[in-house]
């Protein structure tokens, strides 16, 4: 059974964005639970981002286009075999924000709204 943890590039991103609450090495795990659900809670998330809610929401699986809970804001990461690309309005629309690649992590300045996760087999790749 795999535990759920933060990757480190966003454990030091949220660390950066301000004070922490005396709480949080309490809180921030009980969050990711709370966020991934129980039946995600073996697997963890694939996909992570702290939320303009400043909670971390968790995606196991995501697929196509997602819509960013709480509204996506500052530290991001990507465990997915996918690409994910961030745009700034729901649905996937309008322009990209940023792109993050499998396994990277990154602040997302200065929100965004959705993400679409696309996954490219190597048969696929040129």
């Amino acid at each position: 059974m795999r535990s759920m943890r933060i990757h480190p590039g966003v454990r030091g991103l949220v660390r950066a964005a301000g004070p922490v609450h005396p709480l949080a090495p309490v809180l921030l795990p009980l969050l990711l639970l709370v966020a991934a659900g129980p039946a995600r809670a073996a697997a963890g998330p694939g996909f992570q981002y702290v939320g303009q809610d400043d909670k971390v929401h968790g995606i196991a699986a995501p697929k196509g286009c997602v819509a960013a809970k709480g509204g996506g804001s500052r530290a991001a990461t990507n465990s997915t075999r996918g690409t994910a690309t961030f745009y700034r309005e729901p649905g996937c629309a309008g322009s990209p924000a940023a792109v993050l690649q499998p396994g990277a992590a990154g602040q997302i300045t200065p929100y965004f709204a959705s993400v679409r996760f696309s996954f490219t087999t190597s048969a696929q790749r040129p």
